[in-house]
């Protein structure tokens, strides 16, 4: 019984999804995909996200095309239309954003509207949030919500001599 509810805390603590086999792991290169930009989309951010508030910063560039940037990622699965998890997660975002938005590329992938990002990274459900470095090497993996103090510490690891 200890063990079942062990399991049951656990999987609320995960968060709202779960990676299945094959879906990248700290270590691992991240999978290029080509996904939707708000150029794509002719500027219509009801195109790309159901966000209510979203911030164009985090739509400028396809993740492949942010992959050959040079610069570490930060990669928000999250779909606000029917997630208050994610909503929150993305309003931290943008606060985080201010802070490393010029040595950061920051994405958000949403369900509906760049479901390749979800299969070709193998997540499930949301958020998902992923730190990616210069090189394409996964850093971080986190499902469910994440505090703003874990990912400034993960966003400082990657950085290393260029975070302040």
């Amino acid at each position: 019984m200890r063990l079942f509810i062990s399991i049951i805390f656990a999987s609320i603590l995960a968060g709202c999804g779960a990676a299945p086999e094959g879906s990248p792991q700290v270590g691992a290169i991240a999978p290029a995909v080509k996904t939707k930009t708000l150029a794509d989309v002719d500027g219509d951010f009801s195109r790309i996200t159901s966000y209510r508030y979203p911030d164009e910063r985090m739509y400028q560039y396809s993740l492949d095309d942010a992959m050959a940037q040079g610069k570490p990622i930060l990669l928000e699965f999250a779909t606000p239309g029917h997630c208050t998890v994610c909503d929150k997660q993305l309003q931290m975002l943008k606060g985080i954003m201010e802070e490393y938005g010029s040595d950061v590329i920051f994405l958000h992938m949403d369900q509906y509207q760049n479901p390749e990002a979800f299969k070709a990274f193998k997540v499930m459900g949301d958020p998902w949030t992923f730190v990616i470095d210069a090189d394409r090497v996964v850093k971080y993996k986190q499902a469910g919500r994440v505090l703003y103090g874990e990912l400034d510490a993960q966003l400082k690891q990657v950085l290393g001599s260029k975070a302040g």
